[in-house]
């Protein structure tokens, strides 16, 4: 039975109405197809990739609750460098016990439940028969949540294989790589009642959540743009034997041209402009550079022979791209993991009173500052901090803390019965430029249409991280 529900659809209806949603949406290649001439012949309200929306086969999942539990039970795919990270995230929450780990290299699964054992819980079930044992765990019955933190391909079938079987889903960003599978995320949600989020979405920082109160409190006026990026030189680690599970994530870079990650960047400033909440992404216009960093790189650091050496890289190093909002906002988008630079995410947000900027942090609000001069962010710090890092002033993880806000915030929501802070209609924002930045850029630049997920529900008010501390 369903949580939100009293229906359950077979396995066998989902299946069936899914495969023919699939086939409304728009793949890689489709995109691809789209020419400079015919978006140049389009009008400025009909980007080049205009579509309707599939028809919806289930109510919205917008601020549809999870049913209270007094313990929540997660099950983990994906145990490699992320996925072994965020273990203890959940081990240290008292409420919430790691009942399943899954991943084809069986030393990574041991280690995992190792780490599950000694922190005083039961031994978790362990799944390492090939790539599909996941489909086992998520068959379980006392699954509540499965997490997924493989390699990107994956991340659409897992989800996919969660929610028909009646878990919700996290997945680490992107969520999915092509629009088609954005829209089956988004209908199976809607028939399973089941929720399927963007993980590591990185909205859950100090200084994200401290600009998105001052951004609802007014303070930087009325909102115009942002930006947000995630510029992290992985050269090294890209070529690395032993970092990633094989190369799958340098391979990217031989098929898609665009964006490969927006959702560190997007999500954010798509939170301060309350993106899906009262405004929504409409259009994205995407511009890359030539693909040289990672061949330069292959030249000076990998001997002769290496596999690597049979790669065509054709990823821009640099992509832009500005994204419209119904409200005539802009947001700023880049991407750049090819050549070295120190990380950044960007992170700035304007408005009509002031502005903000990250790395390094600092901002200009009138009447507070005047002579052109920055101003100390951290004066806002005990007005504007959100309750959560109020709450968990020094959290454990990675990103600076981050993770174990999310991971706190969600397994919280959970255990109460409170909607999550983000959703699936969230989730395929943030993805959708991995698709459309590249049909933009193969189209010159050419602006292509962001789909409307929530099927108008963008234009009611709610709430989102910005969140209130429960009673």
């Amino acid at each position: 039975m369903n949580e939100q529900s009293p229906h359950t659809p077979s396995r066998r209806k989902v299946l069936r109405t899914t495969a023919a949603a699939a086939g409304t949406g728009l793949g890689i290649g489709a995109l691809g197809s789209v020419t400079a001439e015919a978006a140049a012949a389009a009008p400025a309200e009909a980007p080049a990739t205009a579509a309707a929306a599939p028809r919806r086969k289930g109510a919205t999942m917008a601020g549809v609750p999870f049913a209270g539990r007094s313990t929540v039970r997660v099950g983990l795919i994906g145990l490699g460098n992320r996925g072994a990270s965020m273990i203890g995230l959940y081990l240290a929450l008292p409420w919430v016990r790691v009942v399943a780990v899954c991943d084809p290299v069986r030393e990574k699964a041991e280690r995992a439940a190792a780490k599950v054992v000694a922190a005083g819980q039961p031994a978790p079930a362990v799944y390492t028969h090939g790539e599909d044992d996941y489909e086992n765990l998520c068959a379980r019955s006392d699954v509540d949540f499965v997490h997924v933190a493989t390699p990107w391909d994956s991340h659409f079938p897992i989800a996919r294989a969660a929610m028909l079987a009646d878990k919700h889903v996290g997945v680490e960003c992107p969520v999915a790589m092509r629009l088609d599978e954005l829209w089956e995320l988004v209908d199976l949600s809607e028939q399973t009642r089941r929720h399927c989020m963007q993980l590591e979405n990185c909205c859950y920082g100090r200084n994200e959540m401290r600009v998105l109160r001052m951004a609802h409190a007014g303070k930087f006026g009325r909102l115009l743009h942002g930006a947000g990026a995630y510029n992290h030189d992985l050269r090294a680690l890209m070529f690395s034997p032993t970092y990633y599970e094989g190369p799958w994530r340098r391979r990217w870079h031989t098929q898609l041209r665009g964006d490969l990650y927006p959702n560190h960047g997007f999500g954010p400033v798509a939170n301060y402009m309350d993106v899906n909440r009262g405004d929504r992404a409409v259009s994205i216009s995407s511009f890359g550079t030539p693909a040289l960093g990672l061949a330069e790189y292959r030249e000076e650091h990998m001997p002769p022979g290496d596999p690597s050496w049979k790669e065509s890289y054709i990823g821009s190093d640099r992509t832009i791209s500005l994204v419209q909002t119904a409200k005539g906002r802009v947001i700023r988008l880049e991407h750049d993991v090819s050549t070295p630079h120190p990380y950044s995410r960007i992170n700035s947000l304007g408005g009509t009173r002031g502005v903000f900027e990250d790395y390094p942090e600092r901002i200009y609000l009138e009447p507070d500052h005047k002579d052109d001069r920055w101003g100390d962010f951290a004066a806002y710090a005990g007005e504007f901090d959100h309750w959560l890092w109020k709450e968990h002033a020094n959290p454990p993880g990675g990103h600076g803390g981050m993770d174990y806000i999310m991971v706190y915030r969600l397994m919280q929501c959970m255990q109460l019965g409170l909607p999550p802070d983000f959703d699936v209609y969230d989730a395929a924002t943030w993805t959708a430029p991995v698709p459309l930045s590249h049909a933009s850029i193969k189209a010159n630049g050419a602006p292509q249409e962001i789909p409307d997920f929530t099927r108008g529900e963008w234009r009611k008010a709610r709430s989102g991280v910005d969140s209130v501390k429960p009673a």
